[in-house]
C-alpha cells in the first residue's frame, strides 16, 4: 500500500514548482489568501506580516532572477511550507522540543579587513572549521529540518570548501554575510548558477561612512559587487551595523529606496553594534531614544513600502523575543564552539565532541531558553544589553568558558554601565510597548513558540 503521504506531498510540490511560471501573474490577494494558512502558524502578528511581505517579494523579484536561483527561492517558500516541518515535528516529539529554524556558522575568521568595533575581531584567525565538521553540521541539521543556513565570519568567501559545501547541500539555502569584495563577476555567475546562495553585503552607510569604518576604498567595491551580482541575476541583501553616529541615515528612506530599489538588493539585515569584538565601546552604542526611533521607522517602512527589511534587537514581537540558545538559532564559531549566539561568545560544548542534538540539550543553552522571554515587553528581546544580568547569571551557573581571551569584559568591566543602558532603554521601551503592542499580552501568555 502506497504512503499516502508521500503521494499527497509529491503532488504539491510539483503543483507548487510550477509557481515559477505562474507566480508573478497571481494577483498579491489572491497569493496571500492560497498561503495565509500556512501564515497563520507564525504566531506572533508581526512575523505573520513579514512572511507575507517575503513572499511578496520573492514574487515581484522573479522575473529578475536567474533560472536556479528561482527554483532554488521557490524550493525554500515549499520546503519551509510542507516539507521541512514534517521532519521538524518528529524531531519535537522524540526531543520534546522544537529545533532551530537556522544555524549561524562562521567557518573562518579570517578577513581581509580590519573593520572598527569588529564584532569578531578577537577571535582566533589560525584555524577554520574543518570541511568534514562542517559537512557534518549540515547534515544534522538536515535530519532535524533545518534548511537555512546562515554562513558569517570573518570572510566567509574566503573559507575554500565553502562553494562545495554549498553544491553538495543543494537542498539548502545558504545566507553569507559577506563585506563584498571578494565577489567579482566570475563568483556573482557562480552564486547565481548554483541558486542557493544569498549573499548579504555589510554596508555602514555610504562612501564615506563605509570607507570610515571599513578602510579607504572599500564602498566602491561592495558597490560593484552589487552591479556583479544583479547582472548575473542572483539574489543578494545588504547587512547594516547601526552605531550612534549613523543611525539616522540607516533607518531613512533614503537609505532603503538606494540599496534595495537602485541597487537591488531583495533584504535588509540591521544589527545593533554591540560592545564587543575589537576595541568595544559604549559610545559606538546607538542612544535608548535612538533605539525607539529606529523602530519606528523600520515598522513604518515595512508596513508602508513593503520593504523586506528587520531590526533584530526591535523586532521581538516579530518573533516572541529572543532567538539565542537554539529557541529558533545558535551560533558555531570557526573553532567548533557552539555558542547562543553570535553575540555571545560564550560556551561549554564544542561540535567537534558532541553531535548537534546533545549540544542543543546542555544546561547551558537550556537554562537560557527557559528564561524566554526575559520580560513580557518584547521590544527588550536581549540578554546582552536589555537584561544583562541573565546572560551574567547563566554564564555563572553553568560554567560557560569565554571562546576568545577577550569575551568576559561583556559580563565584568561593562556590566554596570550595560545595566544602567537597560534601565534607561527600558523605560522607553515600556511607554512604546503599552502604546503600540498591548495585545501582545495575550499571546505571550500561550507561550513563545
Amino acid at each position: 500500500m502506497p504512503d499516502v503521504s508521500v503521494i499527497r506531498d509529491y503532488a504539491i510540490k510539483k503543483t507548487i514548482n510550477g509557481l515559477i511560471f505562474v507566480l508573478p501573474n497571481i494577483p498579491d490577494d489572491k497569493l496571500l489568501s492560497f498561503a495565509e494558512k500556512f501564515v497563520g502558524n507564525v504566531k506572533w502578528p508581526d512575523g505573520q506580516e513579514f512572511v507575507r511581505t517575503l513572499i511578496l517579494q520573492i514574487k515581484n523579484r522573479l522575473p529578475d532572477l536567474h533560472k536556479n536561483v528561482r527554483r532554488g527561492a521557490i524550493n525554500f517558500l515549499t520546503d519551509a511550507l510542507f516539507y521541512k516541518a514534517r521532519a521538524r515535528e518528529a524531531y519535537e516529539k522524540e526531543h520534546g522540543y522544537s529545533p532551530p529554524l537556522l544555524l549561524v556558522i562562521s567557518p573562518t575568521m579570517r578577513c581581509n579587513l580590519k573593520c572598527v568595533g569588529c564584532y569578531a575581531g578577537m577571535y582566533s584567525k589560525k584555524d577554520d572549521l574543518p570541511r568534514e565538521v562542517m559537512d557534518r553540521i549540515l547534515t544534522e541539521a538536515k535530519e532535524m529540518g533545518i534548511y537555512f543556513i546562515v554562513v558569517s565570519g570573518g570572510e566567509p568567501f574566503s573559507y575554500k570548501p565553502l562553494l562545495d559545501l554549498c553544491r553538495k547541500h543543494h537542498d539548502v539555502t545558504f545566507q553569507v554575510y559577506t563585506n563584498g569584495t571578494l565577489i567579482d563577476r566570475k563568483l556573482a555567475t557562480q552564486i547565481a548558477e548554483m541558486g542557493n546562495i544569498i549573499p548579504c553585503i555589510s554596508v555602514e552607510g555610504y562612501k564615506e561612512e563605509t570607507d570610515a569604518r571599513r578602510g579607504e576604498g572599500v564602498y566602491s567595491k561592495v558597490i560593484k559587487a552589487m552591479d556583479n551580482l544583479k547582472e548575473a541575476q542572483a539574489l543578494f541583501g545588504f547587512s547594516a551595523t547601526v552605531t550612534r553616529f549613523n543611525s539616522d541615515m540607516l533607518t531613512s528612506e533614503d537609505f532603503v529606496d538606494y540599496y534595495m530599489d537602485e541597487k537591488g538588493c531583495f533584504i535588509g539585515w540591521y544589527f545593533q553594534y554591540m560592545p564587543i569584538g575589537t576595541r568595544p565601546s559604549l559610545e559606538l552604542m546607538t542612544t535608548p531614544e535612538q533605539r525607539i526611533q529606529r523602530l519606528e521607522r523600520i515598522t513604518r517602512m515595512r508596513q508602508e513600502k513593503r520593504a523586506l527589511i528587520s531590526d533584530f534587537w526591535c523586532d521581538g514581537p516579530l518573533v516572541g523575543g529572543c532567538l539565542a540558545s537554539g529557541r529558533q538559532y545558535l551560533h558555531i564559531n570557526q573553532n567548533g564552539d557552539v555558542e547562543p549566539c553570535v553575540f555571545v561568545h560564550f560556551a561549554v560544548d564544542n561540535i567537534k565532541d558532541k553531535s548537534l542534538s546533545e549540544a542543543l540539550e546542555s544546561d547551558f543553552f537550556t537554562s537560557i531558553r527557559e528564561r524566554v522571554p526575559y520580560h513580557p515587553n518584547l521590544l527588550r528581546p536581549c540578554m546582552i544589553i536589555d537584561h544583562p544580568h541573565v546572560l551574567r547569571e547563566c554564564v555563572a551557573k553553568c560554567g560557560a568558558h569565554a571562546t576568545h581571551p577577550e569575551a568576559e569584559g561583556i559580563i565584568t568591566d561593562l556590566a554596570p554601565d550595560l545595566d544602567a543602558y537597560g534601565e534607561e532603554y527600558g523605560r522607553l521601551a515600556d511607554e512604546a510597548w503599552m502604546e503600540r503592542y498591548q495585545d501582545y499580552s495575550t499571546i505571550a501568555e500561550s507561550g513563545t513558540a
